[in-house]
């Protein structure tokens, strides 16, 4: 049975056009080609990244959130309490009233006693501001490194200036040793963030981020062994070229340079926008579906790689529509926190104590009041 859903899975009329065969994708003549084999190497990469990530985070992010003044806001911590704990592991860290009410008459605390009790408890669990500086620090150094790398593969290629280059000859188009590392590279470095996603910072947009690794790592894995490589690298870099000015901006307001953040943040929302939302879908996204038709029928690969850009730029509408929306709030001052992107990186908690006790006695830093800080909450 195994066999037969193999066989069926690689059956050549599903990945390659009419008159082609896995054969025809062979090394021969001094050409290399792509191998669906190859990409066995990105799992154990994967793990090997969350080895470098740890490194990093611990041995270069911590230090230099150190010199940038990241510091942690003092957070009280919610009294011992047997009965609230267990039902805020067990049912819900948001209790409705009648639940709180319940509670109440069951700890022996008073209503509000028991609101504040939970509100405490959600931020103990809240991530610190260091692992978020941490992970963005991560996130820019890999997106800026990977960006820089892409370019360097594609820009002397003539398909980065002239798309119709990318099909020619297809599929019998060599791989470049640049390309195939790039493409591993990327797809280990997705597979990683897959594999934390669970205990990274949980943010708004948590299924979307699953759904964005989950179709990036397809789109990656079948561009590679359909040798849609050149179509592949042209994507990778176009994507890796705003999000490290994204992380930048979240490092500087985690750090409370507002200012700096402010800026990189209106570059990094025109970037995405004309990168996402106009070079992809009216550049590359054209260049996918209208131009493979010109050498051979619509098959099934066909239809499913664009399907995937779809869910993809689908996606990137969805947070154009709330990166326009901050950049809005930021513009007329009404914003409440820096721009640190409202796709990802607001967590799903209520007003913390310390907001609290920033509206009675002002703002705190390390448990005493800050003079001179007219800047809101950040984040």
């Amino acid at each position: 049975m195994f066999q037969t859903l193999y066989s069926y899975f690689w059956w050549e009329r599903l990945w390659l056009p009419a008159n082609l065969t896995w054969a025809d994708l062979e090394d021969r003549d001094g050409r290399v080609y792509a191998k669906a084999s190859d990409l066995y190497i990105t799992i154990p990469l994967a793990f090997l990244f969350l080895v470098v990530r740890h490194l990093f985070e611990t041995y270069v992010a911590t230090p230099l959130a150190g010199l940038l003044n990241v510091k942690e806001k003092i957070r009280l911590k919610a009294t011992p309490n047997a009965v609230l704990e267990k039902f805020y592991a067990a049912t819900t860290k948001h209790p409705k009233q009648a639940d709180v009410e319940m509670l109440s008459k069951k700890s022996g605390c008073t209503v509000r006693q028991v609101e504040r009790w939970f509100r405490r408890r959600r931020n103990q669990d809240r991530p610190s501001l260091l692992k978020k500086f941490r992970e963005a620090s991560w996130r820019f150094t890999f997106y800026l490194i990977a960006f820089i790398a892409g370019m360097a593969v594609i820009v002397d290629k003539p398909w980065f200036y002239d798309l119709r280059e990318v099909w020619k000859g297809y599929p019998i188009q060599s791989m470049l040793p640049s390309q195939y590392w790039y493409y591993m590279i990327e797809l280990s470095f997705y597979w990683s963030l897959l594999f934390s996603i669970a205990s990274d910072v949980k943010r708004k947009d948590f299924k979307e981020q699953i759904i964005h690794h989950v179709a990036t790592i397809i789109l990656i894995s079948f561009s590679w062994f359909a040798n849609y490589i050149r179509a592949g690298t042209l994507i990778m870099a176009l994507h890796d070229s705003s999000d490290y000015l994204l992380e930048s901006a979240k490092m500087f307001n985690y750090a409370g340079w507002r200012n700096t953040c402010n800026n990189i943040f209106i570059i990094f929302a025109a970037v995405f926008i004309v990168t996402r939302l106009v070079i992809l879908p009216f550049w590359i996204m054209h260049c996918t579906v209208v131009y493979p038709l010109d050498l051979y029928p619509a098959f099934f690969g066909y239809y499913f790689f664009n399907f995937m850009m779809a869910v993809l730029q689908s996606l990137h509408i969805f947070w154009a529509y709330l990166i326009i929306r901050m950049a809005q709030k930021f513009i007329t001052g009404k914003a409440r926190w820096g721009p640190g992107d409202e796709r990802s990186d607001r967590e799903e908690t209520d007003n913390s104590e310390e907001e609290e006790e920033v509206a009675k006695n002002g703002p705190l830093s390390n448990g005493h009041p800050v003079l001179n800080n007219n800047h809101r909450k950040a984040d």
